[in-house]
Parts: structure tokens; sequence; C-alpha cells
């Protein structure tokens, strides 16, 4: 199997998302491929034992893509040999009454993950760059104080927008989370082809909306908004890597393994030793517990 080289998907510099890959061969067959994903989950999930132990770093992993990219099943197959109460998934709707009675950022910082434990955002806080830069409507019901009109929906306001998801990220790697940010990069033939499955299998129509189709019309200016965001967020201490989704095994194997290569570079990530008044005793505890 060709190994996982993380400077193929990270992103290090101004990218064009029209000359990006959909596909990536690993030079590995389906099995291969899963049977690779099941050694590298386990050591993600033994690792996020550490983690819990050691008590200092949360974990945050961003997950974007177009509709039917494969978010769901990637987080089902990647995170499975993780301790449940070790990892959180929220995913992000529509803003709700009370969410929108605060800043955008708001019911993102209140799910972010606790030190010890990973965090997976299923679209996060970037949708408010990209639906809402599709759909600028959506800000007015935001009810800002210097927004009235789509008018005033300017070049200046996104530039303020970008840049306090910017410090947003920075603030929360400085106090010890991890951030990993992935794009599945979907081609738009493969998603009508899934699209398609959700049609024609009747245990995937529910799945289906009309407004996928919808969406589907604005491909191009969705591509561009993404583009753009990935290119003024992607930073040294939360970057982004775009990730070929078009076949959904390789896409799982691929987000696993650059999780788990950059998480051991953390080198002081480690449980905690015992205290040595606690370790000196430690025969006289066993033996207190077998004459119990």
């Amino acid at each position: 199997m060709k190994e996982v080289r993380i400077e193929d998907f990270k992103v290090s510099g101004p990218i064009k998302l029209d000359g990006s890959r959909n596909d990536f061969d690993l030079e590995a067959s389906e099995d291969e491929l899963k049977n690779q994903l099941r050694k590298t989950r386990k050591e993600l999930g033994k690792l996020q034992d550490t983690l819990y132990a050691h008590g200092k770093y949360a974990v945050l992993v961003c997950l974007q893509g177009m509709d039917t990219a494969g978010k769901d099943s990637l987080i089902r197959e990647v995170f499975k040999d993780f301790n449940a109460r070790g990892v959180v998934v929220h995913s992000f709707k529509t803003p709700t009454s009370l969410e929108k009675k605060h800043d955008y950022l708001w019911r993102h910082y209140i799910a972010l993950p606790e030190r010890g434990k990973f965090g997976v955002f299923n679209r996060t806080h970037y949708e408010n760059v990209l639906v809402t830069r599709v759909h600028p409507e959506y800000i007015l019901g935001e009810n800002l104080p210097d927004v009235n009109s789509l008018d005033d929906i300017d070049t200046e306001f996104w530039d303020k927008r970008f840049q306090q998801i910017n410090n947003f990220e920075k603030t929360v790697q400085e106090n010890g989370t991890i951030i990993f940010k992935f794009f599945l990069n979907l081609s738009k033939e493969e998603q009508k082809n899934r699209l398609l499955r959700r049609l024609d299998k009747p245990n995937k129509n529910w799945k289906f909306s009309p407004g996928d189709l919808d969406e589907r019309e604005l491909w191009q200016e969705y591509r561009n908004c993404y583009e753009e965001a990935i290119n003024r967020t992607s930073k040294p201490h939360a970057p982004w890597y775009i990730i070929p989704s078009d076949d959904k095994d390789t896409a799982r194997l691929i987000v696993a393994e650059i999780m788990l290569r950059e998480l051991k570079k953390y080198e002081d990530i480690k449980e905690p030793e015992l205290d040595d008044a606690i370790k000196a005793k430690i025969s006289e505890y066993r033996e207190r517990l077998k004459n119990d």
C-alpha cells in the first residue's frame, strides 16, 4: 500500500479547488484499505485514552464538504474504536432562535471539546462564510446592528468575519485545543451518483431532500466560497487538509492517518506517573487487596 504523505493534502499556500484532486490511488484493494483503517483507528483510540489521562489537550476535528461528501459515514468509521465518552459529535443545522440571540460563533464555542476529549464538528463555524455567502439573505436573520439590508453585506463584512474565525481558532489553539480541518473534496459527477443512490435505494430515501438539487445548481458558487475560505484560514495552528473523497474508504483512511501522525508529534502527551508516595506503597496496596 502507498504511504499517506501529509504534505500531499495539507494546505500550506494558495490553492485552486478546480485543480485539486477528488480521487487518490493508495494502490490498495478495498479490503486492504479497511484493514489498515482498523489498525489506525485502534491506535487513535489508545491515543485518546492517553490524551484523557494527560488532561492538557483537546482535539477538534472540523469536517466540511458538499452534500453527500461522506461526513457522517467517515465519523462512524474513523471513530468506531474510541471510548464512547472520549469523542463528542456535533452536527450544526440551521441556527435556532436561541442561537440567533448570540453571535454566530457562540454555539460553536460552547460545543468545543473539553481537555482529554475529541470533538467532531459535522459542518462547522465555516458555514457562516459558506452558506451565508451563497445565501446572504440569511445574514439578515442574525439581526446585526449594522446590517439592515443586503447592501450592508459587503467585502468589508466578509473580511471581518474571516478575521473573527481566525481569532477564534487561534484563541482555542493557544489554550490547548489541537485543530484539524478537513475539506472532503467530492467531484460533481460523484455527487450526482450518490444523490441517485439516495433515490434508488428505499433505505436511503430519507436522506434525500429536493433542496439538495437546488443547492447542487449553485455548485460553482459554493466551490468559489470554499476556495476563498480555505485560502484565508489555513494557518500553521489550524491548517486545512483537502481530502480526495470520491472513494470513501480512501478518504477515511487518509483522515485517520493524518490525525494519528500529527498527534504523535506531541511528545508531551503521556500518561501521568503516580505520585512517589503512592508508588512506594504499591506492594502494600497489592497485599491489602489480596488479603481482603
